[in-house]
């Protein structure tokens, strides 16, 4: 399991201009990646957050730490616009500052990895193939190609008092890959 870094929020500034890993509502095709991400990035590539687990959440889903991997996308911000999409995304994930007890995710930096050639990922095409539109753009810090050194990047995880509950009644995502579209499992729902 990857350690966690903590920053203050003061100390959050171009030090701290890590990319973003997504895996829900954020990822591509996602109704928030128009919304929040659109014209904002300068890179997305299909990554994956190892020593984590992903649950089935109400129209969204959780990640929290354990023995697993959740797969998703690793974006990097626009030049310039880190401040405003750092701001936007606190507010969507509901995120008021470091374990604030109204926060329903905290924002952590963990490491993530890029998947080797020739195996699927979050955010791959139909055919399977991660390819590679997602390039960095000028001007921006440049995302790791597949199969190259991990990097650390800022997520969003389940605060503490939804990961407890999530632990003893959740529904676990087998796979760590967030799909839309899925009927809702059986059972009771997560906060």
């Amino acid at each position: 399991m990857t350690a966690a870094v903590s920053l203050t929020e003061a100390g959050a500034g171009s030090a701290a201009e890590l990319p973003f890993f997504v895996y829900g509502t954020l990822l591509p095709g996602e109704p928030n990646h128009d919304l929040f991400l659109r014209g904002r990035t300068t890179g997305e590539r299909p990554a994956v957050l190892p020593g984590a687990l992903l649950y089935d959440g109400p129209g969204y889903p959780y990640a929290v730490e354990g023995h697993g991997a959740v797969h998703g996308t690793l974006i990097t911000a626009v030049p310039g616009v880190y401040g405003e999409l750092l701001g936007l995304l606190d507010h969507l994930e509901e995120y008021l500052g470091p374990d604030h007890p109204r926060n329903l995710y905290e924002r952590v930096i963990r490491t993530v990895e890029f998947p080797v050639a020739g195996f699927p990922a979050a955010g791959a095409g139909e055919s399977g193939e991660s390819g590679e539109s997602g390039e960095s753009g000028a001007g921006g810090p440049e995302v790791p190609a597949a199969g190259e050194q991990p990097v650390r990047a800022w997520v969003y995880l389940a605060a503490a008092a939804v990961t407890r509950s999530l632990r003893t009644s959740g529904i676990l995502i087998p796979d760590g890959r967030w799909i839309t579209g899925r009927p809702p499992p059986p059972g009771r729902r997560t906060p």
